[in-house]
């Protein structure tokens, strides 16, 4: 079992900058864990947003974010991040963390990933 808290949401004006944090406990190490970034805006299906593997040697991101934000872990701090810039109203979502059994890049497959945070609110105003 996995608990996943985000945290580091809030409002940023377009352009600007945000970082959320995905903090994990569980009795294995969470360097077990693959990790993932979700978003989901209202009246919308929840999308994938960015993926990386145990090590944070790989990753993975969708389209609409390349370039624009940054997936890391920091294995020591049992901690995700997603580091979004030049962030548009289009990236208004609750966005959520998710962690997997497995190890490597799971990417966009929802069922691949065992447990899930609680979501976090990033809202982007123009």
């Amino acid at each position: 079992q996995v608990q996943l808290v985000e945290s580091g949401g809030g409002l940023a004006q377009a352009g600007g900058s945000l970082k959320v944090s995905c903090v994990g406990s569980s009795k294995r190490s969470f360097s077990s864990y693959a990790m993932g970034w979700f978003r989901q805006a209202p009246g919308k299906e929840r999308e994938f947003v960015a993926a990386i593997s145990w090590s944070g040697a790989s990753a993975q991101y969708a389209d609409s974010v390349e370039g624009r934000f940054t997936i890391s872990r920091d294995n020591t701090k049992n901690t995700a991040y997603l580091e979004m810039d030049r962030l548009r109203p289009e990236d208004t979502a609750v966005y959520y963390c998710a962690a997997s059994r497995r190890t490597g890049v799971i990417g966009s497959n929802f069922a691949l990933y065992d447990w899930w945070g609680q979501g976090t609110q990033v809202t982007v105003s123009s």
